[in-house]
């Protein structure tokens, strides 16, 4: 690996080569396919590609495209993304880097993009993401690119490649993170702390490379800055435009604006509060998270800072939730969402291919629903009735409505909401498609390795057996609206999303 500040302070295991190409030795420039990691900021693979066009002395290009064949693209999601590109092009723009945003305008019309940009690149650099969509695309085109395409993993803290197997509770997983991710945390914060026009100060563009961009924008042109700034309508894109963007925005700086909002106001209260909806105790980090607005590493130095970290965890190896990290009792609960339950969902992801599959539920979990689902139901639901929020349930319904109108759930309701799916289907394989397809439609942070996590959940996985043993649920963990009615402090809540 190359000597350079920035390649020093990668982690090994966080580097993949993804093709047998070899660098191209009279390539003019070093491209950056960014996919999964879309931010300037804490980005170790846009540092590393810009550390590789230092050493050979030639311009750096970045490619952020936007696909619309990607399954359930809507202006939702679209929307979130070019919020993002608007921020990558202002925040490139004043140094010698060349940003080259893409929005397919049909399906298919960027097919070819990455290839033709690549065939004059002395290496291309993408990111590693256990995000299904986005990894499957990288995979597919990496044979076909003639150089070499490197890959640097900047999911988590947690490098995705540190484990070989698959951790089937968030115990277990938290017991190896207890002891193998401390070496990890400096390099995470390093990555947080480097200035962008640091990292991206390279050989300016060349006429030849210049030259060739223009070429290839020929066919593939570079989006609007009207379309990323929003003055510009999504209604001639092949997308679906009855799911309207979320009401908040989307880009590194609105993250950077959640991330300081929670610091301050959610994180203090986040012990006890953040399963209140009425406390807005979240964070609100998890879109921003999953589309790569805002890094780990950026996240964690923030909230340590914000704690007065000495910089040092405990000895704690028993798997525990709390103690471990040295801080206090609200900032302990933040992290243990926020890195054990985020990167135990990559983990599976990267480990299970079958990962957002019925099959891939614990035997324990698979055999009692089985033996179950035969069980008479009180009542059940086509996938449009959920999809309208028309149950009998209000609390239900209600947390439906804020998934449609936000894009987003707050995350207690959202467990009751699939266990009460699980109650209202004719099967449970049926109970995980309705899941899988509202989440993913609706939520800005679905399609996301957590975002199954927590639908999985529903049916068992990182959780044991529960008795007593229920019709329908067997011995699966069993929620009640009533339940939650009596936990939960609900009445503004209900006030905003119940009863249309």
């Amino acid at each position: 690996m190359a000597d350079t500040p920035m390649a020093a302070a990668l982690a090994p295991m966080r580097l993949s080569h993804l093709n047998a190409a070899p660098l191209r030795a009279n390539g003019r420039f070093v491209l950056y396919w960014m996919m999964g990691a879309r931010r300037t900021r804490d980005n170790a693979a846009l540092a590393f590609a810009a550390d590789q066009a230092r050493l050979a002395q030639v311009p750096l290009v970045v490619l952020e495209p936007l696909f619309t064949s990607y399954q359930w693209a809507s202006e939702r999601l679209h929307r979130f993304v070019l919020d993002g590109m608007a921020d990558q092009a202002a925040a490139i723009a004043p140094t010698p880097t060349v940003y080259y945003p893409y929005v397919e305008p049909s399906a298919g019309a960027g097919t070819g993009l990455i290839r033709a940009l690549a065939a004059e690149a002395r290496l291309v650099v993408t990111d590693r993401t256990p995000v299904p969509l986005a990894a499957r695309y990288i995979t597919a085109e990496a044979p076909h690119l003639g150089v070499r395409l490197d890959a640097v993993d900047t999911w988590g803290l947690l490098p995705l490649h540190a484990t070989t197997q698959v951790f089937t509770t968030a115990h277990a997983f938290r017991r190896f993170l207890q002891q193998h991710l401390a070496p990890h945390l400096p390099l995470a914060q390093q990555s947080a702390a480097l200035d962008v026009a640091t990292v991206l100060n390279v050989p300016p563009v060349t006429p030849a490379v210049e030259a060739h961009l223009a070429r290839v924008q020929q066919r593939w042109p570079v989006a609007e800055a009207e379309l990323l700034a929003g003055r510009r309508a999504l209604t001639d894109l092949p997308i679906n435009h009855a799911i309207a963007p979320a009401p908040f925005r989307g880009g590194a700086t609105a993250a950077a604006e959640t991330l300081q909002r929670f610091l301050w106001h959610g994180l203090p209260r986040y012990g006890e509060e953040r399963s209140d909806p009425d406390a807005d105790a979240a964070s609100g980090l998890s879109p921003y998270l999953h589309f790569g607005h805002i890094g780990p590493g950026e996240v964690f130095s923030a909230v340590m800072e914000r704690a007065g970290w000495n910089g040092t965890v405990t000895g704690l190896r028993n798997g525990a939730r709390a103690g471990w990290w040295n801080v206090e009792p609200n900032t302990e609960s933040f992290l243990d969402e926020f890195v054990t339950w985020r990167e135990v969902g990559a983990n599976m992801a990267v480990h299970r291919p079958d990962f957002d599959t019925y099959q891939s539920l614990p035997p324990w979990a698979l055999r009692t629903l089985t033996e179950h689902a035969a069980d008479v139901r009180p009542v059940t639901y086509d996938f449009d009735t959920f999809d309208q929020a028309r149950t009998h349930d209000a609390l239900w319904n209600a947390a439906q409505r804020e998934l449609v109108e936000e894009g987003r759930m707050q995350n207690y309701l959202r467990m009751l909401w699939g266990k009460k799916i699980l109650e209202w289907t004719r099967t449970p394989e049926d109970a995980l498609a309705v899941m899988i397809e509202l989440n993913n439609r609706y939520a800005v942070d679905g399609r996301d390795p957590s975002s199954y996590s927590g639908i999985f959940w529903v049916l068992g996985r990182y959780d044991r057996a529960w008795g007593p043993e229920r019709p329908i649920y067997g011995t699966i963990r069993y929620m009640t609206s009533d339940s939650t009615r009596r936990k939960l402090a609900l009445t503004r809540y209900l006030a905003r999303y119940g009863t249309r």
